[in-house]
Protein backbone atom coordinates (compact mmCIF):
# COMPACT_ATOMS: atom_id res chain seq x y z
CA UNK A 1 0.00 0.00 0.00
CA UNK A 2 1.54 3.35 -1.22
CA UNK A 3 1.39 5.64 1.78
CA UNK A 4 -0.11 9.14 1.28
CA UNK A 5 2.00 12.47 0.76
CA UNK A 6 1.24 15.49 1.82
CA UNK A 7 2.00 18.74 1.97
CA UNK A 8 3.81 20.78 4.44
CA UNK A 9 2.20 24.14 5.86
CA UNK A 10 4.07 26.93 5.12
CA UNK A 11 4.79 28.35 8.57
CA UNK A 12 4.73 32.14 9.04
CA UNK A 13 8.76 32.68 9.35
CA UNK A 14 8.90 30.66 5.91
CA UNK A 15 6.76 33.59 4.47
CA UNK A 16 7.85 35.52 2.02
CA UNK A 17 8.67 39.39 3.51
CA UNK A 18 8.42 42.63 1.91
CA UNK A 19 11.71 44.47 1.81
CA UNK A 20 12.33 47.07 4.00
CA UNK A 21 11.61 50.59 2.94
CA UNK A 22 13.39 53.69 4.43
CA UNK A 23 11.11 55.98 7.01
CA UNK A 24 9.49 59.12 5.84
CA UNK A 25 11.72 61.96 5.84
CA UNK A 26 9.08 64.56 7.46
CA UNK A 27 7.24 64.61 10.79
CA UNK A 28 3.44 64.52 9.09
CA UNK A 29 2.96 60.70 10.12
CA UNK A 30 3.51 61.14 13.98
CA UNK A 31 1.91 64.47 13.75
CA UNK A 32 -1.46 63.88 12.53
CA UNK A 33 -2.12 59.61 12.56
CA UNK A 34 0.06 58.60 15.80
CA UNK A 35 0.37 61.54 18.17
CA UNK A 36 -3.37 61.94 18.31
CA UNK A 37 -3.94 57.95 18.55
CA UNK A 38 -5.48 57.54 15.37
CA UNK A 39 -4.18 54.01 14.32
CA UNK A 40 -5.69 52.70 17.56
CA UNK A 41 -9.15 54.70 17.90
CA UNK A 42 -10.05 53.36 14.38
CA UNK A 43 -9.20 50.26 15.23
CA UNK A 44 -11.37 50.31 18.06
CA UNK A 45 -14.04 51.53 15.63
CA UNK A 46 -13.85 48.57 13.35
CA UNK A 47 -14.84 46.50 16.11
CA UNK A 48 -13.10 43.70 15.12
CA UNK A 49 -9.19 43.24 16.21
CA UNK A 50 -9.09 39.54 15.42
CA UNK A 51 -9.80 39.99 11.48
CA UNK A 52 -8.76 43.82 11.13
CA UNK A 53 -5.90 45.71 10.49
CA UNK A 54 -5.30 49.40 10.85
CA UNK A 55 -1.76 49.72 10.57
CA UNK A 56 0.71 52.98 8.85
CA UNK A 57 3.64 52.93 6.60
CA UNK A 58 2.77 49.20 5.37
CA UNK A 59 4.02 48.50 1.79
CA UNK A 60 1.12 47.56 -0.26
CA UNK A 61 1.76 45.04 -3.56
CA UNK A 62 0.37 42.09 -5.24
CA UNK A 63 2.85 39.85 -3.94
CA UNK A 64 6.36 40.52 -1.68
CA UNK A 65 8.56 39.70 -4.93
CA UNK A 66 7.08 42.57 -6.88
CA UNK A 67 9.79 44.76 -8.17
CA UNK A 68 7.62 48.01 -9.07
CA UNK A 69 4.88 49.82 -8.22
CA UNK A 70 4.57 48.83 -4.66
CA UNK A 71 3.45 51.80 -2.58
CA UNK A 72 3.69 52.50 1.19
CA UNK A 73 0.54 54.27 2.04
CA UNK A 74 0.43 56.19 5.00
CA UNK A 75 -2.91 54.87 6.79
CA UNK A 76 -4.21 51.49 5.37
CA UNK A 77 -7.46 49.77 6.66
CA UNK A 78 -8.71 46.36 5.97
CA UNK A 79 -11.08 44.31 7.18
CA UNK A 80 -11.35 39.94 6.58
CA UNK A 81 -7.99 39.61 6.70
CA UNK A 82 -5.27 37.58 7.94
CA UNK A 83 -3.34 39.93 10.91
CA UNK A 84 -0.85 37.69 11.31
CA UNK A 85 0.49 37.31 7.69
CA UNK A 86 0.55 40.88 7.49
CA UNK A 87 2.73 41.54 10.07
CA UNK A 88 5.09 38.55 9.31
CA UNK A 89 5.52 40.09 5.54
CA UNK A 90 6.06 43.16 7.08
CA UNK A 91 3.21 44.71 4.54
CA UNK A 92 0.36 43.66 2.55
CA UNK A 93 0.51 40.96 -0.28
CA UNK A 94 -2.82 41.33 -2.29
CA UNK A 95 -2.87 37.81 -3.25
CA UNK A 96 -1.73 36.36 0.11
CA UNK A 97 -4.92 37.86 1.06
CA UNK A 98 -7.16 37.56 -1.81
CA UNK A 99 -8.55 41.13 -1.86
CA UNK A 100 -6.78 44.31 -1.31
CA UNK A 101 -7.26 46.81 1.09
CA UNK A 102 -10.26 48.66 2.00
CA UNK A 103 -8.90 51.90 2.64
CA UNK A 104 -5.89 53.82 2.21
CA UNK A 105 -4.89 57.85 2.78
CA UNK A 106 -1.47 60.03 2.34
CA UNK A 107 -0.70 62.60 4.43
CA UNK A 108 0.35 65.41 1.95
CA UNK A 109 4.48 66.63 2.12
CA UNK A 110 6.33 68.68 0.33
CA UNK A 111 8.29 65.60 -1.14
CA UNK A 112 5.17 63.24 -2.25
CA UNK A 113 2.24 65.53 -2.16
CA UNK A 114 2.63 65.58 -6.06
CA UNK A 115 2.82 62.02 -6.35
CA UNK A 116 -0.18 61.64 -3.90
CA UNK A 117 -2.71 62.81 -6.61
CA UNK A 118 -1.60 61.63 -9.79
CA UNK A 119 0.61 58.31 -9.87
CA UNK A 120 -0.48 56.79 -6.31
CA UNK A 121 -3.56 57.30 -7.60
CA UNK A 122 -3.43 55.61 -10.71
CA UNK A 123 -1.60 52.01 -8.62
CA UNK A 124 -4.06 52.22 -5.92
CA UNK A 125 -6.64 51.89 -8.34
CA UNK A 126 -5.34 49.55 -10.44
CA UNK A 127 -5.04 47.42 -7.25
CA UNK A 128 -9.15 47.51 -6.79
CA UNK A 129 -8.52 49.70 -3.39
CA UNK A 130 -12.17 50.64 -2.58
CA UNK A 131 -11.45 54.28 -1.19
CA UNK A 132 -8.11 56.44 -1.41
CA UNK A 133 -8.12 59.23 0.75
CA UNK A 134 -5.26 62.40 0.84
CA UNK A 135 -5.44 64.98 3.48
CA UNK A 136 -3.57 68.24 2.77
CA UNK A 137 -2.80 69.93 6.38
CA UNK A 138 -1.64 73.04 4.38
CA UNK A 139 -4.90 73.43 2.77
CA UNK A 140 -3.74 72.24 -0.95
CA UNK A 141 -0.14 73.50 -1.28
CA UNK A 142 1.66 69.92 -1.73
CA UNK A 143 -1.79 68.16 -3.23
CA UNK A 144 -5.02 69.27 -5.61
CA UNK A 145 -7.18 70.03 -2.31
CA UNK A 146 -7.36 69.97 1.30
CA UNK A 147 -8.86 67.15 1.66
CA UNK A 148 -9.98 64.68 -1.45
CA UNK A 149 -11.15 61.24 -1.74
CA UNK A 150 -11.66 58.50 -4.32
CA UNK A 151 -14.14 55.84 -4.36
CA UNK A 152 -13.99 52.88 -7.16
CA UNK A 153 -16.65 52.08 -9.34
CA UNK A 154 -16.87 50.08 -11.84
CA UNK A 155 -12.99 49.76 -11.78
CA UNK A 156 -12.41 53.24 -11.91
CA UNK A 157 -11.91 55.98 -9.71
CA UNK A 158 -14.79 58.59 -8.66
CA UNK A 159 -14.19 61.90 -6.98
CA UNK A 160 -15.90 61.40 -3.59
CA UNK A 161 -18.31 64.48 -2.24
CA UNK A 162 -16.06 67.22 0.00
CA UNK A 163 -18.84 69.31 1.91
CA UNK A 164 -17.22 72.61 3.13
CA UNK A 165 -19.21 73.29 6.50
CA UNK A 166 -17.00 76.76 6.23
CA UNK A 167 -13.89 78.27 4.92
CA UNK A 168 -12.12 76.33 7.95
CA UNK A 169 -14.05 72.58 7.78
CA UNK A 170 -14.78 70.44 4.87
CA UNK A 171 -15.61 67.19 4.86
CA UNK A 172 -16.21 63.66 2.99
CA UNK A 173 -17.97 60.48 4.00
CA UNK A 174 -16.39 57.08 3.94
CA UNK A 175 -18.85 54.34 3.19
CA UNK A 176 -15.93 51.71 4.18
CA UNK A 177 -15.63 53.45 7.97
CA UNK A 178 -19.03 54.61 7.95
CA UNK A 179 -17.19 57.84 9.39
CA UNK A 180 -16.86 61.59 7.94
CA UNK A 181 -12.87 62.22 6.93
CA UNK A 182 -12.50 65.91 8.40
CA UNK A 183 -10.08 68.87 7.59
CA UNK A 184 -10.87 71.29 10.21
CA UNK A 185 -8.36 74.25 10.86
CA UNK A 186 -5.17 71.77 9.29
CA UNK A 187 -5.90 69.21 11.42
CA UNK A 188 -7.58 65.86 10.05
CA UNK A 189 -10.62 63.84 12.85
CA UNK A 190 -12.90 61.41 12.10
CA UNK A 191 -16.71 62.26 12.95
CA UNK A 192 -19.17 59.56 13.81
CA UNK A 193 -22.63 60.71 12.57
CA UNK A 194 -23.91 57.38 14.59
CA UNK A 195 -23.11 58.86 17.64
CA UNK A 196 -22.63 62.26 16.72
CA UNK A 197 -19.33 62.48 18.22
CA UNK A 198 -15.63 62.47 16.77
CA UNK A 199 -13.21 59.82 17.42
CA UNK A 200 -11.17 60.48 20.43
CA UNK A 201 -8.12 61.35 20.58
CA UNK A 202 -4.93 60.52 22.76
CA UNK A 203 -5.09 64.64 23.90
CA UNK A 204 -9.28 63.87 24.17
CA UNK A 205 -8.61 61.18 26.60
CA UNK A 206 -6.02 62.65 28.72
CA UNK A 207 -8.39 65.61 29.54
CA UNK A 208 -11.09 62.82 30.39
CA UNK A 209 -8.98 60.77 32.45
CA UNK A 210 -7.84 64.70 34.40
CA UNK A 211 -11.41 65.58 34.63
CA UNK A 212 -12.65 62.14 36.43
CA UNK A 213 -10.06 62.55 38.49
CA UNK A 214 -10.87 66.11 39.34
CA UNK A 215 -14.21 64.78 39.78
CA UNK A 216 -13.13 61.88 42.08
CA UNK A 217 -10.70 64.69 44.35
CA UNK A 218 -14.23 66.98 44.54
CA UNK A 219 -16.36 64.06 45.44
CA UNK A 220 -13.85 63.36 48.09
CA UNK A 221 -13.23 66.64 48.74
CA UNK A 222 -16.88 66.76 49.52
CA UNK A 223 -17.28 63.68 51.56
CA UNK A 224 -14.18 65.12 53.77
CA UNK A 225 -16.47 68.10 54.44
CA UNK A 226 -19.71 66.33 54.75
CA UNK A 227 -18.19 64.07 57.57
CA UNK A 228 -16.34 66.89 59.36
CA UNK A 229 -19.91 68.43 59.63
CA UNK A 230 -21.51 65.66 60.94
CA UNK A 231 -18.52 65.44 62.98
CA UNK A 232 -18.57 68.73 64.68
CA UNK A 233 -22.42 67.90 64.72
CA UNK A 234 -22.07 65.14 66.95
CA UNK A 235 -19.62 67.26 69.13
CA UNK A 236 -22.25 69.82 69.49
CA UNK A 237 -24.84 67.51 70.56
CA UNK A 238 -22.61 65.33 72.97
CA UNK A 239 -21.48 69.19 74.33
CA UNK A 240 -25.20 69.71 74.06
CA UNK A 241 -26.32 66.89 76.29
CA UNK A 242 -23.19 67.04 78.66
CA UNK A 243 -24.26 70.38 79.48
CA UNK A 244 -27.83 69.17 80.11
CA UNK A 245 -26.77 66.82 82.23
CA UNK A 246 -24.87 69.08 84.53
CA UNK A 247 -27.63 71.45 85.01
CA UNK A 248 -30.35 68.48 85.76
CA UNK A 249 -27.71 67.54 88.40
CA UNK A 250 -27.45 71.32 89.57
CA UNK A 251 -31.36 71.26 89.67
CA UNK A 252 -31.39 67.82 91.86
CA UNK A 253 -28.67 69.29 93.93
CA UNK A 254 -30.67 72.44 94.53
CA UNK A 255 -33.91 70.36 95.33
CA UNK A 256 -32.31 67.79 97.83
CA UNK A 257 -30.57 69.96 100.24
CA UNK A 258 -28.95 67.82 102.95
Amino acid sequence: MVGKTTTPTRTHTELERFPEFPPRDDMNNPIYLYRPSYIYALELHMGNPETTIVLGEVPVGWTPRQSAGVRVPDLLIADNVNRAVIIEQWGYAIEQQGKPPDFVMEVASATTGGTDYTAKRRDYEAYGIPEYWRFDPSGGEYHDAALAGDRLVDGAYQSIEIEWLDENRCRGYSEFLGLYVCWEYGELRWYDPRTQSYLRTHADDVERAERAEMERDREAAAREQEAAAREQEAAARREAEAEVERLRRQLEDIGDPE
